[in-house]
């Protein structure tokens, strides 16, 4: 891998490889970012031979559309919306979205002041995994990658207000089970 490194010193240089077709930069690019946009996949679809499945279909779009990629913003942004965007792909065609409208609503105010900070990062990873799909989805697409709620509402087309209430719901139900966590840590 050395030598592939010292072949793409920068961010143009891959971009341009790639644009070109070249085997090299491909593999190059797949060992650079993979492991960043699997864990992108995992947050959304917690089943991790899923995750990779999805992951490789998203690398196979970017080889794609690569020429759409016109130098402006992050590419490893550009790379990650085609990525996100897979993976809602794949949970809208399993149906896993369930937006839960009728649920009664949560009246408890969101603090997460008052949890320690000893989680570890899997600890996390795991606790937000149990979230329900339509939580989750919406809370990694508003917390994690930076969405609005209109933004939300229109990929997964539901109404803004609903986003927003799945973001409250998560953000609450992710206090309950945090603090649930942070007991058992402390007990132990």
């Amino acid at each position: 891998m050395v030598k592939i490194l010292q072949l793409f010193t920068n961010e143009g240089q891959l971009v341009k490889a790639l644009q070109k077709g070249d085997p090299k930069a491909q593999r190059y690019f797949y060992e650079k970012y993979s492991a960043r946009m699997l864990a992108v996949c995992v947050r959304y679809l917690t089943d991790q031979m899923e995750a990779e499945d999805v992951m490789i279909e998203g690398f196979m779009k970017v080889f794609e559309r690569i020429d759409q990629y016109k130098g402006e913003g992050s590419f490893e942004g550009w790379m990650r919306r085609l990525i996100t965007n897979e993976a809602l792909m794949r949970l809208r065609t399993r149906r896993h979205i369930e937006i839960d409208i009728d649920a009664p609503e949560v009246h408890q105010q969101v603090h997460f002041e008052g949890i320690e900070n000893n989680l570890e990062v899997e600890d996390l990873m795991a606790v937000l995994a149990k979230l329900p799909t339509g939580y989750r989805t919406v809370f990694n697409l508003y917390a994690i990658e930076g969405y609005s709620h209109a933004e939300i509402a229109e990929q997964l087309g539901i109404n803004e207000s609903t986003s927003k209430s799945q973001l409250h719901r998560a953000r609450a139900l992710l206090q309950q089970m945090v603090s649930e966590v942070e007991g058992l840590k402390w007990k132990a």
